[in-house]
């Protein structure tokens, strides 16, 4: 837990209150968790307007974590989809998961695991995911579509690849010489090496360009975009600009630039676990860490390095 806002070393374990059980609540006894670039974000109380949200001078939050995965210990009254003793695994808006007990609503974002993965394979198939499919489908894209892709080894850059692939657009994916096998194994069509070109010279044109880690911008990429074509993007901005240019743009009539919103609802886990569980989806994963050693794994994943995801293991596997 933390009970304020900074660095890694600001976390750290100790006992609190098993979380309550209302109606409707499952109650889950964490196997795995994740530590991703929200976690790093809230625990810093970075960049500071998100402090509105989660807490000006201290923290609401104390307990971070958003994905989890682990095995149902109790159920509130009222609860139908689940019996204690069930496998289970989704992602917390309310963080938490970086615990040993995690309540959550069985309307939330919760479903079973498939057969034949562990909870470790799934605890990190959510918040990368999630963020993916909701501008996927925010954005309208659809087979056929030619997608280019920056930043496709992260958690959300590597879902995202995959999940394009499977909806049958053309995914053009950006990444370092290290990566390039890894990104054409999830999916992609092309593959351009950043380390060797800038790929904003691309000589291709595309529907929609998807920057998947927010480092480059609408004025960069709107040669590679075609008339009408949309820029995706999962960060403000250094200048907060892409707050406002999704409205001038869309006002403008030609390429436009969209920062959406994530879809929090059960239907995106079902539609996740149903692509987990025919094998057309598999989150990438980078680093495990035991529970004890989760200020290094906050450590490393603020390097920028990561590739795919970063697990905690709560409860070692048998």
């Amino acid at each position: 837990m933390r009970t304020t806002y900074g660095p890694p070393e600001i976390v750290h374990l100790t006992d609190v209150p098993a979380p309550q059980v209302g109606p409707g609540d499952v109650r889950v006894a964490v196997h795995a968790t994740t530590v991703n670039r929200t976690d790093c974000g809230v625990r810093a109380g970075h960049p500071f307007f998100i402090r509105a949200l989660t807490g000006l001078f201290r923290p609401r939050a104390t307990v971070l974590g958003n994905e989890f995965a682990g095995v149902v210990e109790s159920v509130g009254p009222g609860v139908r989809r689940f019996s204690a003793g069930d496998r289970v695994f989704g992602y917390s808006p309310r963080f938490g998961a970086h615990a040993e007990l995690l309540s959550i609503s069985q309307d939330g974002l919760v479903a079973a695991v498939p057969a034949g993965l562990s909870l470790e394979d799934v605890a990190p198939a959510t918040e990368g995911a999630h963020y993916a499919l909701s501008i996927i489908r925010k954005a309208g894209i659809s087979g056929g579509q030619d997608v280019l892709v920056n930043g496709a080894t992260g958690a959300i850059g590597s879902a995202a690849v995959q999940l394009l692939a499977d909806l049958g657009a053309r995914v053009t994916a950006v990444c370092g010489t290290a990566h390039t096998g890894l990104v054409r194994g999830l999916g992609a069509d092309r593959v351009i090496d950043r380390d060797k070109a800038d790929f904003t010279k691309d000589g291709h044109h595309y529907d929609v360009v998807f920057d998947a880690v927010g480092k480059s911008s609408i004025g960069r990429c709107r040669p590679l975009l075609k008339p009408r074509g949309l820029y995706l993007t999962t960060d403000l901005g250094p200048w907060s600009q892409n707050a406002v240019l999704p409205v001038v743009t869309r006002l403008a009539r030609g390429r436009r630039v969209m920062l959406p919103t994530p879809i929090e609802t059960p239907q995106v886990i079902e539609y996740l676990c149903e692509r987990i569980a025919s094998g057309r989806f598999r989150p990438v994963v980078d680093r495990r860490y035991p529970f004890g050693q989760i200020v290094e794994a906050y450590r490393y994943v603020e390097t920028g390095q990561k590739v795919g995801n970063v697990v905690i293991t709560v409860v070692p596997p048998r």
